[in-house]
């Protein structure tokens, strides 16, 4: 079972979206802020972390380029989301290292594809 490190602040949505991806066959795990998700990515050897760009204390690019100065987590995939639909802010996601974006309110389908394929044989 692939598990994903949902990295969100708010708990409704939090728990919204663990309750379908684990329905779809995933393991979920949690951080509800940036310095959180670092230490989760190192610990518990996530398959792909869901990153919520607004967060407080570092936010989700910090912990994003924080999870990529470890050598272990090179090739783990992340996707950010946010609720900011600009160009200029999957830039910067994508700057900080993220793999693929996303955009609030979640479209499970369409995220569900981007995860599928960035964990091509796992999910």
């Amino acid at each position: 079972m692939p598990k994903i490190l949902l990295v969100e602040d708010n708990e409704m949505n939090r728990d919204m979206l663990s309750r379908r991806l684990e329905r779809k066959g995933y393991a979920v795990i949690f951080a509800i802020d940036g310095e959180e998700a670092v230490m989760r990515a190192a610990s518990d050897s996530p398959d792909l972390v869901l990153m919520d760009i607004g967060l407080p204390g570092i936010d989700g690019c910090e912990a994003t380029r924080r999870i990529r100065e470890n050598p272990a987590n090179a090739g783990l995939p992340i996707i950010a989301l946010t609720a900011h639909a600009m160009s200029v802010d999957e830039a910067r996601a994508r700057d900080a290292g993220c793999n693929d974006f996303d955009t609030k309110p979640i479209d499970l389908p369409r995220l569900l594809g981007k995860i599928e394929a960035l964990l091509p044989g796992i999910g």
